[in-house]
């Protein structure tokens, strides 16, 4: 179940919600009745972000070793070969 709460909680019951994401549960901020953010753990975070952070790593060591140059055009035809081929 998802933890939907005001923003004014973030500070007013700051430990409340530390505990729920230290547990690995996202909290849902709101304001004005629009979600506004989201609070999580490092480590839910990190394991969002780390395979995409190893892949930038991957491309900047390869574009440092490779003189090869893509335009944006060519990228994405690419892709839309790969896609199309699945």
């Amino acid at each position: 179940m998802l933890d939907i709460r005001p923003v004014s909680e973030l500070r007013n019951n700051f430990t409340d919600i530390e505990a729920a994401v230290k547990s690995g549960h996202p909290v849902y901020l709101t304001k004005n009745g629009y979600g506004s953010m989201v609070v999580m753990s490092i480590e839910q975070y990190s394991a969002l972000t780390d395979s995409i952070e190893y892949k930038l790593d991957e491309a900047d060591e390869y574009a440092a070793n490779h003189s090869e140059r893509l335009t944006h055009d060519q990228v994405f035809g690419k892709v839309r070969d790969r896609l199309a081929r699945h």
